[in-house]
């Protein structure tokens, strides 16, 4: 039985050679899924942009669509030249544009201080090579001064030739339906996928949450915290809270789910199982 929607996978690059092997079995077993793409996070330091471009050769040689991440911070027009020349070599078609974190101090001075910036200025290098998706925030962006502000901001994203969103994880179906409401309000049509966070670890998912403005449930909340250290439960739980979520957003019209896989296979094929997936 298959899945009912497209779904695409997001890996971090790994930092080790155990990690590497890890992470190569991990989409081994996802590979089954046949993910859409698969991409790839992006740090401001050189060892981890050097990570991601070796992480995207690895999976296009596997026979499977990468799109690499790209962010802002720390680069300039000839360094984004050179990465956008690998990962054309490498057949990338589809790059994740994005702001990144802000260092603390950081932002004077900067080639790209935007995201619109960057989406704008690669489709000045390379016309339409490549999809370009970029960041959405249903619950707003942490950082953003107000709702609206942040609607427009993802709108200057399109208006700069970003071809469509991809949402920072939420577990409240109304906040996406909402969101995109205001954005078709503003005339904003491309396509938004969900962001889905597969529960597996209560502690670091609430640390998480809060770092990054993604609002856990009270109900979720308290029923993560009832169980305790039992990870049997909690994930099980977890498995049932995200598929409900899922199978809502897919009701509601949702064009796939952007799974964050966290370099684990278990609870991605879980989540999928409950889905519908085969095996």
């Amino acid at each position: 039985m298959a899945l009912p929607a497209p779904i695409s996978l997001e890996f971090f690059p790994p930092k080790t050679p155990e990690g590497a092997q890890k992470l190569r079995a991990v989409r081994r077993q996802l590979a089954a899924l046949a993910p859409e793409f698969c991409s790839v996070t992006f740090g401001a330091g050189g060892s981890t942009q050097e990570g991601t471009l070796a992480t995207v050769r690895e999976i296009m040689v596997e026979g499977m669509a990468a799109a690499p991440h790209l962010s802002c911070i720390g680069q300039t027009p000839a360094s984004v030249r050179a990465l956008l020349a690998a990962y054309r070599q490498a057949g990338v078609r589809r790059i994740v544009v994005l702001r990144g974190d802000l260092p603390s101090g950081y932002g004077l001075g900067c080639e790209f201080c935007y995201a619109s910036e960057l989406v704008a200025f690669i489709r000045a290098e390379t016309g339409r090579h490549f999809r370009i998706d970029v960041a959405a925030y249903p619950e707003t962006h942490p950082q953003a001064r107000s709702p609206q502000d942040d609607l427009l901001a993802f709108k200057a994203k399109v208006d700069a030739g970003a071809d469509g969103g991809i949402t920072q994880y939420f577990f409240n179906a109304d906040a996406y339906f909402r969101y995109l409401d205001e954005l078709r309000a503003l005339g904003v049509t491309v396509p938004v996928a969900p962001g889905i966070m597969p529960i597996t670890n209560s502690n670091q998912l609430l640390r998480f949450s809060e770092v990054c403005g993604a609002e856990v449930p009270r109900w979720i909340r308290l029923r993560l915290l009832a169980y305790g250290e039992d990870t049997a439960s909690i994930k099980d739980f977890g498995a049932d809270a995200v598929a409900a979520l899922c199978q809502r957003l897919l009701a509601g019209g949702a064009p796939g789910l952007h799974i964050y896989t966290m370099n684990q296979a278990e609870a991605t094929q879980t989540l999928c199982r409950r889905l519908g997936a085969g095996g």
